[in-house]
């Protein structure tokens, strides 16, 4: 009985609380620059699908150039399925023990102290994150107010604006474009365009709508893209001629964060980032690129990443109550 238990220890099995190593998915790096470096995903939002973008770039990484990618999800306790309603359960956190990079879209959770530890740790020891859409929003206390954590809130009056504001920048503002009726086109800023994480990138453009963004610390923080507010919802459609392109809103930026360590992160932040977003071939190589300069090899990044798909990807349009249901994250192994 001992050595069965100790057998379900080292596969991270436990049934009590059903929590399990099928809770997470795994993807084992192939050839590439990022061999021996670990990328942990955390999805968990319930209008953008990044249960269903965030696996598709995992697999990217992993296969295309090297990454370990762990992939982790809101997950329905009762059955085991990805279910982005959930917004108190991500099993897995202790996978950022050893990351080496967060790339993360989630929206208003609010974990257990001992999970969230895990994120709060990650960040002070100076490790970096690549942070997409709502994730300026991550993280909402509502239940548990007392908690050591709860300045990590969108709308902390303690920790100004959260992780959002303080971390990447900027904490939820606003919707800057018509939500569901114009899309953004992503407009290279002129000054830093040499940079390396533009290697290859072109045509940026994406059916979410611009936010607003007012905190950025314009004096600590590159803007790599402004957002261009388009009058519809397709990429040919023409910009919007009113005042809020005069200027245009900060769209993918990057930052040093200083933590409670006195460790500096690497940050790299964007408010796009939807599923259907990531169907934009320069916004995948953006992202792509993303990682590569906040791991500190932008040495390494190629002259045109290799961002094709690794098998197929129909992602859902954005939406509440859009999430495919029945889905674990055994069902988005490689086959």
């Amino acid at each position: 009985m001992k050595q069965f238990a100790a057998l379900l220890a080292l596969l991270g099995i436990t049934f009590a609380g059903r929590v399990c190593a099928k809770d997470w998915v795994v993807y084992e790096g192939k050839e590439g620059p990022g061999a021996g470096k670990h990328i942990v995903f955390l999805s968990g939002d319930e209008e953008y699908r990044s249960e269903e973008g965030l696996p598709m770039l995992a697999k990217i990484l992993a296969v295309r150039h090297g990454f370990k990618c762990t992939v982790l999800f809101s997950i329905d306790p009762k059955d085991g399925t990805i279910n982005p309603t959930v917004t108190t359960n991500i099993p897995g956190m202790e996978a950022l023990a050893d990351a080496d990079l967060v790339v993360m879209l989630l929206r208003f959770r609010e974990l257990p102290d001992e999970k969230m530890k895990y994120f709060v740790d990650y960040l002070n020891a100076g490790k970096p994150i690549v942070a997409l859409r709502t994730s300026t929003h991550a993280w909402s206390y509502q239940k548990n107010k007392q908690s050591e954590y709860a300045k990590y809130s969108w709308d902390s009056s303690q920790w100004p604006g959260g992780f959002g504001q303080q971390v990447l920048g900027d904490t939820w503002i606003s919707h800057h474009g018509n939500h569901g009726k114009e899309s953004t086109r992503g407009v290279i800023n002129e000054q830093v365009k040499e940079l390396p994480i533009f290697r290859g990138v072109e045509d940026v453009w994406g059916p979410t709508d611009v936010y607003g963004i007012i905190h950025l610390p314009i004096n600590t923080a590159t803007v790599l893209l402004w957002g261009q507010i388009l009058q519809g919802m397709k990429s040919n459609d023409e910009p919007a001629t009113d005042k809020r392109n005069h200027p245009m809103m900060p769209l993918a930026w990057i930052r040093e964060y200083k933590g409670e360590s006195g460790k500096s992160s690497r940050i790299f932040a964007t408010t796009m980032g939807a599923s259907v977003d990531l169907q934009s071939e320069g916004l995948r190589r953006l992202l792509i690129n993303a990682c590569y300069w906040a791991v500190r090899m932008e040495d390494k990044i190629p002259e045109k990443s290799n961002v094709d798909y690794v098998g197929e990807y129909k992602p859902t349009f954005f939406g509440f109550g859009k999430h495919q249901k029945g889905v674990k994250p055994e069902d988005l192994e490689l086959k």
